[in-house]
């Protein structure tokens, strides 16, 4: 039973899966969560700022542990990649661990941007309150270090997901001596 449409891609109908793959992540979506988030953070400081807790400076910054995790994660990828160390064996680097690597990066470039974008709005909203309120000065180093985070762990996602490629599938072509 198929919903929506043909059957083409259905399991076992030996359909084609090259539509199927897994994309990279686009910068433009990310760049959509962005804005998206400012936009309904910004609403969201204007018409309840009054009522938000302070916000400290730990609060901005406990993504920038999750970041670095990610990008060091990368870097041990990327190096067993290199040289040819994925596989079953015990010495080897599972490609299910890889795999999972790859969702990882691919959940945390979305949470990431959408961090990044609402801290944005909220900078958006207290920065020209800064000279006015006491509060909206206080609050304005741990919401930039926020938006920093935000976009860190974004960044070491982007990373990390480019780290888990397979290397390209060599030619059928004799090499040339």
């Amino acid at each position: 039973m198929t919903f929506g449409g043909s059957d083409k891609n259905t399991r076992g109908n030996g359909g084609d899966d090259g539509d199927m793959k897994l994309k990279p992540t686009r910068i433009r979506e990310l760049l959509a969560n962005i804005v998206i988030a400012a936009v309904i953070a910004w609403v969201a400081t204007r018409l309840a700022y009054g009522s938000f807790p302070p916000i400290s400076t730990i609060a901005g910054a406990s993504l920038y542990p999750v970041a670095a995790l990610e990008a060091a994660l990368g870097f041990y990828i990327r190096t067993r990649v290199s040289n040819s160390q994925i596989g079953a064996d015990r010495r080897q680097l599972h490609p299910i661990t890889v795999a999972r690597a790859l969702a990882l990066a691919k959940a945390s470039a979305q949470v990431g941007s959408l961090v990044a974008g609402v801290w944005l709005g909220f900078l958006l909203w207290i920065f020209p309150q800064r000279g006015d309120l006491r509060a909206a000065d206080a609050d304005y180093p741990g919401a930039l270090i926020g938006c920093g985070a935000g976009i860190a762990l974004a960044v070491a996602a982007l990373w990390l997901e480019h780290c888990c490629r397979a290397p390209d599938d060599p030619t059928d072509e004799p090499a040339a001596s």
